[in-house]
């Protein structure tokens, strides 16, 4: 597998083009100074020496290249740490408030089995039937079971209240024959002494008369 093969990224096949290029450059320049070599002291042909001005511009702009390259690519790598950094802060956000969903959810779930199992005051309350409820009031027919069972909770109320009311109209009744017995009472009782008097007066001539005779 060739490097080509490996390297599928653009902006890295461009340096490794560039790179090439470099190298290429190099071994030209070492291969002419190789192949016509010149002594420090000796002044170059000008031919040779506008060519090799014109390799090393062309090497010094390959090289030019490779260090916009990696500069470019140091700039990249900041970048793309610092996008790292804050994707990672991002998903340590959200794993945060997963997790307090999660515990919320368990929470609530925990409520909620709370509240199907409690044993709720309405449902010892002596209510009467369903069936006997739609029968008086086929109203409520089509009303789903919450709302039948506040009207049925509120029937049951009404009926407490009416026989409140009755209970408290008899207790006033009762009260009141109490205090009619009372009295009654009273003027019996008055009724018999002011009869002991009469009697008691009314018997002592005859009670006199009889002790004259013995």
């Amino acid at each position: 597998m060739s490097v080509e093969d490996i390297v599928i990224d653009a902006f890295l096949r461009s340096v490794l083009d560039t790179s090439v290029k470099t190298r290429q450059q190099c071994l030209a320049l070492f291969n002419h100074a190789k192949t016509d070599p010149v002594s420090l002291r000796d002044t170059p042909p000008l031919d040779t020496e506008l060519d090799l001005s014109a390799e090393q511009k062309l090497l010094y702009s390959h090289l030019a290249q490779l260090r916009g390259s990696n500069r470019n690519a140091i700039m990249a790598v900041r970048h793309t740490k610092q996008a790292t950094a804050e994707a990672r802060q991002e998903i340590d956000r959200l794993h945060l408030q997963l997790q307090n969903l999660y515990y919320e959810q368990r929470h609530l779930r925990g409520e909620i089995v709370a509240c199907e199992s409690y044993d709720h005051k309405y449902q010892q309350l002596p209510l009467i039937h369903v069936e006997e409820f739609l029968q008086q009031y086929p109203e409520h027919q089509n009303d789903d079971e919450h709302v039948l069972m506040i009207a049925r909770i509120g029937h049951e109320h009404a009926e407490r209240e009416a026989l409140e009311q009755a209970r408290q109209g008899l207790l006033k009744k009762k009260q009141g024959l109490i205090a009619d017995n009372k009295k009654r009472k009273e003027d019996l009782a008055s009724l018999d002494k002011d009869l002991e008097r009469f009697i008691d007066k009314a018997a002592k001539p005859i009670q006199k008369i009889f002790e004259k005779e013995h």
